[in-house]
C-alpha cells in the first residue's frame, strides 16, 4: 500500500540541542522509536553548528536538498563537505560527527537502516527512467512534478510530495517515471534485505 506525503504537512520536531528541526517521513516498523527502527527516512533543517546524534548499529545516507551545505568531520579524520545538492553521502551512524555550516541554514534528506537487517540504495533521477522498486521504499519529487505509471496504475507527485511503502507484496514490478517539467528531479529510495 502506498502512503502519500507532502513535506509541508509533516510536523517539524526541534532538536534537543536547538541546532535544527526534523520532519519524519516514515519510521518502520510503526511505533518503533529511535532505538528500535529497521528503517527511517526524514528531512532535516540544520540551522546551527553542532554534533550529529550517534546511532550505533545504523547505516546512514545523507543528501543536501537546498542551502549552502555543511562540513561533516570527526577527530578520526573524516572530513566531508556536503555542499552539492542531491549527491548521496553514506556513512556509519556510529560515528560521532561534528557539523559546521558552510553558510546559512541547509535542508538535507536522511535515510537510516539497521545494519545487518537492511540496506538503502538512494538515487536521483533527472529524466525519464524505469524504476524497479524494492519491497520497501520511497519516492520524492523535488524541483518539479513527476508521473509514475505501471500496469494501468498511475502515481502523480507534485514538487515536495511523494509516497512510501513497506512490505508491499502487490507492488508493480516496474514503474515508468516521467518528469512533467524541465528541472524536475526524483529521489528514489530502495530498502533491501
Amino acid at each position: 500500500m502506498l502512503h502519500r506525503f507532502a513535506i509541508a504537512d509533516l510536523p517539524a520536531t526541534p532538536w534537543k540541542n536547538g541546532g535544527g528541526t526534523t520532519r519524519e517521513i516514515v519510521c518502520q516498523p510503526p511505533g518503533a522509536g529511535m532505538d528500535g527502527f529497521d528503517w527511517r527516512v526524514s528531512i532535516a533543517t540544520i540551522a546551527a553548528a553542532g554534533p550529529f546524534s550517534a546511532f550505533p548499529g545504523v547505516d546512514r545516507v545523507i543528501m543536501l536538498l537546498d542551502g549552502d551545505g555543511v562540513r561533516l568531520h570527526t577527530p578520526q579524520g573524516l572530513d566531508h563537505r556536503l555542499d552539492t545538492p542531491l549527491v548521496p553521502f553514506p556513512f556509519a551512524g556510529d560515528m560521532a560527527l561534528d557539523c559546521d555550516l558552510l553558510g546559512g541554514p541547509s535542508t538535507d534528506f536522511n535515510v537510516m537502516t539497521r545494519r545487518g537487517r537492511l540496506r538503502a540504495d538512494v538515487q536521483v533521477l533527472r529524466g525519464a527512467a524505469d524504476v524497479v522498486p524494492a519491497e520497501h521504499g520511497l519516492v520524492l519529487a523535488w524541483g518539479g512534478a513527476w508521473q509514475l505509471q505501471a500496469d494501468g496504475a498511475a502515481l502523480s507527485c507534485a514538487a515536495g510530495t511523494g509516497a512510501w511503502w513497506a512490505w508491499w507484496h502487490g507492488m508493480p514490478q516496474r514503474w515508468r517515471a516521467t518528469p512533467q517539467q524541465a528541472g524536475a528531479l526524483l529521489v528514489v529510495v530502495k530498502i533491501h534485505e
